[in-house]
């Protein structure tokens, strides 16, 4: 019940970014609601792990290290969340969650080219069913002026950049905590998107109200912080099965999206989610089946 309770919880969390960038950036530009965003997280992750890390392994990562985290960190963070927040001042909000979504897919690509393994059928049709999902239920939304193209592309180039972060990290034999990898990383991948953010935000736009406080204090606390600390939990537990907790995303991305935001929900919007969450299935398939038989 334990195990549930988590697994419903990260994904309400995890869908829940996008309606809460959505909501930010409405009060300041993207990269200065990103930056901030960065900063509050990974300077209580870092506070927190070496105030209260009970062992050894909670030290200053050392010269390759450094390294490591550096590329994970611009990857991760400064590619993928930056690209992310600036697209979503362009693009629907249950878009955005659906779009997230996809990322096992595009991570399957990716290890077929970086790790040298051929995709198999299922995951073919997995990103087959999961790239047509997100085309169908963006389509309306382009006529209604919801979303651009420009706020797809951004959209998509970040989605390539997570799961190339991803890719990475599962070929680096990490010896630090699950905490501090993670607040290094977005600590490090705030400190390389300042110069963007200085050389194209107009600070003298931005309001500091009410609405931009919650938006960054949700996606730092809960999103940055709580939603990861369920992912590496269910990931503990098991890797195939925590994966499973993805398909909620889309429904509750659209719910949120939906009620809070006052975005269509159209026939357009069901198929293509049922598309999305079919393809993520087909993609997870061979790991479940290989799961249960062992």
């Amino acid at each position: 019940m334990k195990n549930i309770a988590t697994g419903i919880l990260f994904s309400i969390l995890w869908s829940s970014a996008s309606v809460a960038t959505k909501f930010g950036v409405q009060s300041a530009a993207p990269l200065i609601l990103a930056n901030i965003r960065f900063f509050i997280a990974g300077i209580l992750l870092l506070s927190f792990s070496y105030l209260f890390g009970k062992d050894k392994s909670y030290r200053l990562p050392d010269k390759n290290e450094w390294k490591q985290l550096a590329l994970f960190g611009f990857l991760n963070t400064t590619l993928y969340l930056g690209l992310y927040v600036y697209a979503m001042k362009y693009t629907a909000a249950g878009i955005g969650s659906l779009a997230v979504s996809v990322n096992p897919l595009i991570i399957v690509l990716l290890s077929a080219w970086w790790l040298k393994r051929r995709p198999g059928t299922n995951e073919w049709l997995g990103i087959i069913l999961g790239m047509a999902g997100v085309g169908i239920a963006t389509y309306p939304l382009l006529a209604d002026s919801y979303t651009t193209l420009g706020g797809i592309a951004l959209l998509l180039i970040s989605m390539v950049a997570v799961s190339a972060a991803s890719v990475y990290y599962a070929t680096v034999k990490w010896t630090l905590p699950n905490l501090l990898i993670n607040g290094w990383q977005v600590f490090l991948g705030g400190i390389f998107l300042l110069p963007a953010t200085f050389f194209i935000t107009d600070f003298s736009a931005t309001a500091w109200d009410q609405r931009f406080w919650f938006s960054v204090l949700w996606l730092s606390l809960a999103v940055s912080i709580i939603g990861l600390i369920c992912w590496f939990y269910l990931l503990r537990i098991d890797t195939v099965r925590a994966s499973l907790w993805l398909f909620l995303c889309p429904l509750f991305g659209f719910f949120f999206a939906w009620w809070l935001m006052s975005e269509p929900v159209t026939i357009y919007t069901i198929a293509g989610t049922v598309l999305v969450i079919a393809g993520l299935y087909a993609g997870q398939r061979t790991k479940l089946m290989r799961n249960k038989e062992s």
